[in-house]
């Protein structure tokens, strides 16, 4: 891997063109610079700010046009200034070698204005005006801005030149372009001095990808084939033994008898990094479909299906038997779950492991060691693929997924349209938690993934899912979310036109031995209920009387039955967490889901507009009879009074 020319290679969805700000203390030489740039020559004179001057695509070896912005240190065009800073991609400081004070600038105002301003883009420190320095008092730039440097880490190169003599002015735009095109930034710690992360994660998976036969090493072959993808040249023989004699050299484990291993792979980058050639990994990393934040390029995955609100996106069995595949290679002593360590090592090809924050952490079911079940392995993915297709579909592919993407994710049918047919096709279903506060709603998404019972629970916030398989008859396994909505937040939620579309079931869970607790629990009742036929999206539900083992108040079985009725759902299901009788309750969940045309819940408006549309539409019907009858009578009139006509003559 010798990292051939990148030369003018075009990137899809890449950049076409870099905007430079150029900033810095009045008379440190910004206008001369840019001018001498454009023209190739010192400009006589030129003018205090110049309009925008574009170097054109040929100008560099990269192929894309740089467009410079000159500003003003005025304090009349401070607004302008500071609006070209926010929408530059990189940015040119200029200091005067003449003048030390404009140096200290630097610190004292200019790096902390761009903080400020929270810009973003990386920062070019350029010495103006080399020419006029002192020659009695040398400077070493090393020396001088090694601490600048590392206190202000936003800078990417320090440089000096000279307008006047032409000296190293075409190199300022240059580093602009090239801390934009090829950023050091995710690729490489300055201070370690090694490779970020994310950066290693991404060249292991190519590594992987290029290691057709799997024997944790590029051989010659391999390494000639990755070197035309990437570079459009081949390794001449010579040239492959002299990547691993510096390998070897260096790095001995880098290089076996098979050929060059990935510890010597990232070497190579590293390397390639350390001597200046950042092009050469990126081109690496771009030719693979990775992005600036080496992540892989939204436009590489495959656009999906546009969807109703009412519909989910599911795994198909192609890629779960991908998964299940993938979970028994990395579950190295085969006893059916895998370790943290393992889990990292499975998710080590990707930016970072998707489970680690909210809402996927402590979402599923661990064993009594923590490690990670197969089921709770798939249930995890069904609820990222639910939540978050293209993200699920993009760490497939991050674990070696080849098949066509479009092959790993199926849009389901419309809940209106399962109503209509009485079934559901769904094997994910997502279920809404309400309840008032200390109903125990965190405690039912703990029972659910196995945690014992606590009197007080950590899922608080208005994220808090839990997920896990629940059995089914004949063998069957669905996938059941549960999802807590908090009862603050139930009016917000609501207020959605479509903040129940993607619910397939809603229970409310109550205090069976509070009264207000039951009063709550069937206040939001008629709330989500009234939601869902003022939108269309009515789901079933079903009521849970939590704490059963708790005395209830006295009236309560009375009063809750008496809801259910009235709201033409089933009767409230009773269970006691901390005793684990739990009454076969997600099985029941599950199966209203499945059963979506069955108790959703009515309330006496949703009653009144069914019976004004039944009028309505028995009207239309009797009008479109009675329409149709004097249509009817009208020809039998035409034909009798035809044939008397015609008996008459």
């Amino acid at each position: 891997m010798s990292g051939g020319s990148v030369a003018a290679t075009p990137v899809p969805g890449h950049r076409t063109t870099v905007r430079v700000a150029v900033v810095g203390d009045r008379g440190t030489g910004k206008s001369s610079l840019i001018a001498a740039a454009a023209s190739e020559s010192f400009p006589d004179s030129v003018s205090p700010v110049l309009p925008p001057t574009r170097l054109p695509a040929d100008y560099y070896p990269d192929g894309v046009p740089v467009m410079i912005i000159d500003t003003a240190s005025s304090l009349e065009g401070k607004a302008k200034l500071e609006e070209e800073l926010k929408r530059a991609d990189a940015v040119v400081l200029t200091y005067a070698c003449d003048k030390p004070e404009t140096l200290n600038r630097l610190q004292t105002f200019w790096i902390p204005e761009i903080r400020r301003l929270k810009v973003k883009a990386p920062v070019i420190v350029v010495g103006c005006k080399l020419d006029l320095r002192d020659e009695h008092f040398p400077v070493s730039l090393e020396r001088v801005m090694a601490p600048i440097m590392q206190q202000f880490r936003e800078i990417e190169t320090c440089i000096e030149c000279s307008a006047a003599n032409l000296v190293q002015v075409p190199e300022v735009f240059y580093y602009a372009q090239k801390a934009v095109l090829h950023p050091t930034a995710p690729l490489f710690d300055q201070e370690s001095q090694t490779l970020k992360p994310r950066c290693i994660r991404a060249l292991k998976r190519i590594f992987i990808l290029c290691d057709h036969d799997m024997d944790s090493a590029l051989n010659d072959r391999e390494l000639n084939e990755f070197q035309i993808k990437c570079f459009n040249a081949p390794l001449q023989p010579a040239e492959i033994v002299g990547v691993k004699r510096v390998v070897q050299e260096r790095v001995p484990e880098g290089v076996n008898d098979l050929g060059l291993t990935l510890t010597g792979f990232l070497f190579l980058h590293a390397l390639f990094i350390e001597k200046g050639r950042l092009e050469t990994t990126w081109a690496v990393l771009r030719k693979f479909g990775y992005n600036d934040d080496i992540e892989l390029r939204k436009e590489n995955l495959p656009v999906l299906s546009k969807k109703a609100p009412d519909q989910s996106v599911e795994l198909t069995s192609e890629a779960v038997d991908f998964l299940i595949r993938i979970f028994s290679l990395f579950d190295s002593n085969n006893d059916g779950a895998l370790q943290d360590s393992e889990l990292d090592e499975l998710f080590s090809t990707a930016p970072e492991s998707p489970w680690d924050e909210a809402p996927y952490k402590n979402s599923v079911e661990r064993t009594e060691f923590g490690d990670l079940r197969l089921s709770g392995f798939l249930a995890q993915w069904d609820l990222m693929t639910l939540l978050d297709p293209l993200k699920s579909l993009a760490y497939l592919i991050y674990l070696g997924y080849t098949n066509d993407p479009a092959t790993a994710l199926r849009v389901t049918r419309k809940r209106t349209l399962d109503a209509k047919k009485q079934q559901s096709d769904r094997h994910v279903f997502q279920c809404y938690v309400f309840g008032p506060k200390n109903a125990g709603k965190s405690s039912l998404l703990s029972s659910f993934v196995g945690r014992p019972f606590q009197n007080t629970h950590g899922l608080t916030g208005n994220q808090s899912y839990t997920v896990n398989a629940v059995d089914q008859l004949r063998g069957t396994k669905k996938t059941l979310i549960l999802h807590e909505i908090q009862e603050d937040d139930v009016k917000q939620f609501l207020s959605s036109k479509d903040s129940l579309a993607a619910c397939d079931v809603a229970i409310f869970v109550y205090d069976s031995s509070d009264e207000y607790s039951l009063k709550r629990a069937s206040a939001l009742l008629m709330d989500v209920a009234r939601r869902g036929e003022d939108t269309g999206y009515g789901v079933p539900c079903l009521f849970i009387a939590l704490k059963d083992d708790l005395d209830s108040y006295p009236m309560a079985v009375r009063d809750s039955e008496t809801i259910c009725r009235e709201m033409k759902i089933d009767a409230p299901i009773r269970i006691s967490i901390k005793k684990r009788e739990m009454n076969n309750i997600f099985w029941r969940i599950v199966n209203a889901a499945e059963r979506c045309h069955l108790s959703v819940p009515e309330t006496e408006y949703g009653r009144n507009m069914k019976q004004y549309r039944h009028l309505v539409n028995r009207s239309l019907m009797f009008a479109s009879v009675g329409a149709a009858a004097a249509v009817i009578a009208l020809a039998a009139y035409r034909a009798y009074a035809s044939r008397k006509s015609h008996s008459t003559s």
